[in-house]
């Protein structure tokens, strides 16, 4: 039989079905992140290796910059389920070309996302606040609950990274000349308090907000797009500078979140490694989840249980068919 290049993919996807559950699978640490959706994947990922192949998978705490940096000097823990790359990406770069880490697959398979968001009821009633141009047409909506003569813009919390960024952009975007006023919602549960206070009221709201979130998967919201396309030389070098004078306007461009490994792990546990490959979620299906655990005041293990019981469709596309049989039985049990 002659084998053509076309069919390579699906020989070695059927490969990797059959031989899967022969292979042999060790023992390894996995890194439980301290947030919701990196300890979910994490939990995900050790009950679904444990029992579908056999392997021996520990949780240990982790934390994003600290974690990174431990695989690269110590070689432990084995994986880091979701890593924000941006941050500590010359290291994590400088890791894989001295051939002690490896980038598994994407945890995030669009990426992380933000930008300013309005609801999608507004843009149902009034399309062309699907763009920024239209939401400055409708500017008079927004109404700043501390003044009579502005208008509402609700941007990042104070001290966090994307304060930078979303106050650049409102600059860049001339939203200040145009009446609109930057508040601080003070922090996190502040600016989710401002969206959904909005949104159970169908009022108008404009402001920064990033995905996955427990927010954004409880609340249909639109990005606004500001025409710009993403300049990633411009974000780079002027947007998150701090001292950077003269801001243009540039979409957020997606943020690199991985599933990174360290290179004895990807030699040693070749079928786990594979997984991992395969492993990822959108910003979509990740934000129902999280919005589930909130609503729930469900911790990551009971989150695990419900989304491998509620969406098979997603997970068993990850593993073969053998597995995702033992993974089954393992949650019936």
């Amino acid at each position: 039989m002659k084998i053509l290049p076309s069919m390579l993919p699906v020989l070695l996807v059927s490969a990797f079905s059959a031989n899967a559950s022969a292979a042999s699978c060790g023992s390894f640490t996995i890194a439980d992140m301290n947030w919701n959706s990196a300890s979910l994947m994490a939990h995900v990922d050790q009950f679904i290796l444990n029992n579908g192949y056999n392997c021996d998978a520990e949780l240990i705490p982790g934390d994003s910059v600290p974690t990174g940096i431990s695989m690269i000097e110590k070689g432990q823990p084995d994986i880091a389920p979701e890593l924000w790359t941006n941050g500590i990406k010359e290291a994590l770069d400088k890791g894989v070309a001295e051939k002690r880490l490896r980038y598994a697959g994407k945890s995030l398979v669009d990426g992380g996302e933000e930008g300013f968001w309005v609801p999608a009821y507004l843009v149902k009633k009034y399309p062309e606040m699907a763009t920024i141009q239209g939401v400055i047409k409708h500017a008079s909506l927004f109404v700043d609950p501390e003044s009579e003569t502005k208008y509402a813009f609700y941007g990042c919390p104070a001290g966090w990274t994307c304060q930078i960024t979303s106050e650049h952009l409102f600059n860049a975007l001339k939203l200040g000349q145009h009446g609109f006023e930057m508040i601080d919602p003070g922090s996190g549960a502040g600016l989710a308090g401002t969206l959904a206070k909005a949104y159970d009221r169908k009022q108008p709201w404009f402001g920064y907000y990033w995905s996955p979130t427990p927010v954004l998967g409880k609340y249909d919201m639109v990005k606004v797009d500001f025409g710009s396309g993403v300049d990633e030389k411009e974000y780079r070098n002027c947007t998150t500078q701090p001292d950077c004078l003269t801001p243009k306007v540039t979409m957020y461009p997606p943020a690199p979140v991985y599933t990174v490994t360290t290179e004895s792990f990807a030699k040693k546990e070749p079928l786990a490694y594979q997984y991992f490959q395969h492993r990822g979620f959108t910003n979509h299906d990740m934000s129902k989840i999280l919005a589930w655990m909130e609503e729930n005041q469900a911790d990551e293990e009971t989150a695990m249980y419900y989304f491998l019981n509620t969406y098979p469709e997603i997970w068993q596309k990850w593993i073969s068919k053998d597995a995702a049989s033992k993974v089954e039985k393992a949650l019936e049990s």
